[in-house]
């Protein structure tokens, strides 16, 4: 373990200098604010509306993400991670905020994102019970379709230039942008590769102001330097009409699809901050997840766009080695202040359509390039395979109507004509369409007590017979039974935990493999953590707490240990022998 020590300058406890905190701070705040302004600013633009609630969206927006940046990295009770995580407007949202607008306008999308928060937050809450329906394969599937889903909003961006433009000032404005990203994005390499969306909108933007006037410097003028906007909040429609329950499906799998996003921001961000690496911290998890569903509360509740973690965040963390919670702090106060100063959003608004439409092709690119990833990172079977596929070409054919359109009509033409609700549903029932008829797992529910030994070694043992398991695999299992039971039980006597808690062990068939599952309350212990440092002890002969440890390490092939509030997961693979 020493040799995996990793050169990080400062933890998420640690507080750097006040100058460098700052100066990251502002790092941060320049890479992440125009994804946080810009995508408000497509979802009004998208509807026509109006200058006034134009403006409030993206004051709504910058202060939101400001406030929940802050608490994102502070941790306050169990909402926020406790990490440098950034949060910023969520470009997955446009296309089903845009058909909320259209159908009801500002009131029904508000409601729309106030309910489906709701959902995300019972997810934090009880994110054990849903880890097995929320797969990385639900995840990577629609995040595939979210370019499916906003092509046409983007390519309708690609052509918005005044009338009275020339007609190349568009394809010359955007090819610059999106020619420029790409060499920054495949040729530069270091801090390079993280301004490549902001030099190439800025090349952009100058070449629409100097050679075709198609940037709008009017509104940048006629911005005050500092200001409070107009109220125009929309509302809250709370008639629940066919129109809401038509976009629910949608706007709920967008908000789930962000939280699988955000477990995996979370995820990434403990990777890289701690100088010992460290087991994840499933609870820092629930935390991103709450943080990241006040924040949809609140931006349903002010009437902008939702938000989400900000990836930017995590790759600047890792060049610099800064990942100080502090620093997360500053970037949310930043927010704040920025919102309170339109000339600079107005400058960030002003920048041409063809230009913000080629920086989001940019962005939808890696949104496909990231859902490949998850899945081909949780392995893609011929079953996953199959259900990954069908999903896909399903919602493309829903999207565009390829299918059956005459049939399609009213409320379920607005279910069924988004690629992202007929995917992400497509894909969850064959999964648990696998999953149900798939080999039975055995379960066995009981107290958490070593005088329960006997009940799990039965079971174990006739597991095993019932699956002609050998003898050598059988008094593997028999063994990490009764360790993990001695070690789960020795907290309890020693005080760490509370007493009368229950153990549900789940067993299943995985190949050469079994599969066990330790499912109870929860403990503060991690024992992957306690694993990993068994390495390191001092030559010697071990104590006797190490010694169920050291046994469980030597009967299983792998250990997962997940810490949620409720309750404590904890997978144990064992293979014969020669898989060790």
């Amino acid at each position: 373990m020493k040799n995996d020590i990793q050169d990080v300058r400062y933890e998420p406890d640690e507080r750097p200098p006040l100058a460098l905190t700052i100066g990251l701070g502002l790092q941060y705040a320049t890479l992440t604010v125009a994804g946080i302004v810009l995508t408000p600013a497509i979802l009004v633009g998208a509807v026509g509306g109006g200058e006034a609630y134009l403006s409030w969206a993206l004051f709504a927006a910058l202060v939101v993400s400001g406030v929940t940046t802050v608490i994102q990295s502070t941790r306050i009770g169990r909402v926020g991670s406790g990490y440098l995580l950034l949060m910023g407007s969520s470009g997955a949202f446009i296309a089903v905020c845009v058909a909320a607008l259209e159908r009801g306008g500002g009131g029904l999308m508000a409601s729309l994102i106030i309910v489906s928060s709701l959902c995300q937050f019972i997810l934090a809450a009880k994110l054990s019970l849903f880890r097995k329906i929320f797969t990385p394969t639900v995840a990577g599937t629609v995040l595939m379709l979210i370019p499916v889903t906003l092509g046409p909003i983007i390519f309708r961006k690609l052509k918005d230039v005044p009338a009275d433009a020339e007609p190349s000032a568009a394809p010359v404005t955007a090819g610059l942008t999106l020619a420029l990203m790409a060499l920054i994005s495949m040729r530069a390499s270091g801090a390079w590769r993280l301004w490549a969306g902001a030099l190439g909108m800025v090349a952009g933007s100058a070449c629409g102001g100097f050679f075709y006037g198609i940037y709008d410097t009017k509104r940048v003028l006629e911005a005050d330097w500092v200001g409070f906007p107009q109220l125009a909040w929309p509302g809250l429609d709370l008639d629940f009409g066919p129109d809401f329950w038509a976009l629910l499906p949608a706007f709920v799998l967008v908000t789930l699809v962000g939280a699988l996003d955000t477990i995996g921001d979370g995820i990434a961000i403990q990777r890289i901050s701690w100088r010992r690496p460290r087991a994840i911290d499933f609870q820092s998890i629930q935390g991103a997840l709450s943080a990241d569903s006040l924040g949809n509360l609140l931006s349903g509740l002010t009437g902008t766009v939702p938000n989400t973690t900000y990836a930017a965040s995590i790759a600047v963390a890792d060049l610099t080695r800064v990942a100080a919670r502090v620093v997360g702090i500053c970037v949310g106060i930043i927010f704040v202040l920025l919102a309170f100063l339109p000339k600079l959003v107005a400058a960030i608004v002003a920048i041409p359509g063809p230009v913000v439409a080629a920086y989001f092709i940019v962005l939808v690119a890696s949104l496909l390039i990231l859902g490949i990833r998850v899945l081909m990172h949780d392995g893609l079977d011929h079953r996953k395979g199959f259900a990954v596929g069908i999903a896909f070409w399903l919602g493309i054919a829903f999207q565009l109507e390829w299918i059956f359109p005459e049939l399609l009509q009213g409320r379920w033409s607005d279910l069924l004509g988004n690629s992202m609700t007929v995917g992400g549903l497509t894909v969850i029932v064959l999964t648990q369409f696998v999953e149900l008829t798939g080999p039975r797992p055995r379960r066995l529910k009981t107290e958490l007590t070593a005088a329960n030994l006997p009940r799990i070694d039965s079971f174990l043992s006739d597991f095993a017979g019932r699956g002609k398991r050998s003898r050598e695999l059988t008094d593997r299992l028999r063994a990490v039974g009764e360790e993990m039971l001695l070690t789960l039980t020795r907290t309890e006597e020693e005080g760490g935990a509370p007493a009368g808690r229950h153990l549900l062990l789940v067993a299943r068939n995985d190949g050469d493999a079994v599969e066990l599952e330790f499912a109870a309350t929860t403990d503060d212990t991690n024992l992957e953590d306690q694993l990993a440092l068994l390495g390191e002890q001092a030559t010697g002969p071990p104590v006797e707490t190490e010694v169920s440890l050291r046994l469980l390490r030597h009967y299983a092939s792998s250990v997962r240990h997940q810490q949620f509030h409720d309750t404590d997961v904890i997978t144990v693979r064992v293979g014969p022998a020669a898989s060790m």
